[in-house]
């Protein structure tokens, strides 16, 4: 009897062992992290983007349709707010893209109005925080593909066999991934006339 409980000890230790619960607590956590650092490098553009605007303010005037929507998608940017926690929440993360697309649309306005204005484009201060956009903007797509590999390795562990199980028992879920609203805009490559003056 005794040998008996003794296998079955050793049985259930060694099954335990492979159920995957360890592995989906940790992913779960990176999943975390990485969204932290998405948001963080989201919060650097928008940081960024009042003293852009104050920048071309000072040279274009006329172009007072363009700031403002700069400054309206940086306000809705800041409405939008997302936890860790939310990630779980298609509709919020959905939300959140939206937000973050409608904003990098107005600075792509804004950074094209600056090509009107050669003493705008000359200035120094406009050139270091054109370059510190565009350098955040490269973080933004570093942390983004660093989250969805995250959540991409969670769900692959949360569906994959034995560990399926183990997450159906703790009541993990596959989780969405962050994804960019207009896919197919973005695969069309863009067109680049030299002609136009």
């Amino acid at each position: 009897m005794r040998i008996g409980l003794a296998a079955l000890a050793v049985l259930a230790s060694v099954g335990l062992t492979g159920c995957g619960y360890n592995t989906l607590q940790s992913q779960d956590e990176a999943i975390k992290a990485s969204w932290a650092e998405v948001i963080n490098q989201y919060q650097r553009r928008a940081d960024l983007v009042p003293n852009l605007v104050q920048v071309v303010k000072g040279y274009a005037q006329q172009e007072q349709d363009v700031l403002l929507g700069v400054t309206q998608a940086r306000a809705r940017v800041g409405q939008v707010n997302i936890t860790a926690d939310d990630v779980n929440d298609a509709g919020k993360l959905q939300q959140f893209a939206q937000a973050q697309s409608q904003l990098s649309s107005a600075l792509s306005r804004l950074l094209v109005v600056s090509e009107n204005y050669p003493q705008l484009k000359s200035d120094a201060l406009f050139r270091d925080l054109q370059a510190q956009l565009e350098g955040t903007e490269n973080r933004i797509t570093v942390a983004r593909g660093r989250y969805i590999d995250t959540v991409q390795a969670y769900n692959i562990t949360v569906r994959s066999f034995p560990t399926n199980l183990t997450a159906m028992m703790f009541s993990h879920e596959v989780k969405p991934t962050f994804q960019v609203e207009d896919e197919k805009a973005i695969a069309k490559p863009p067109q680049v006339d030299f002609n136009k003056q």
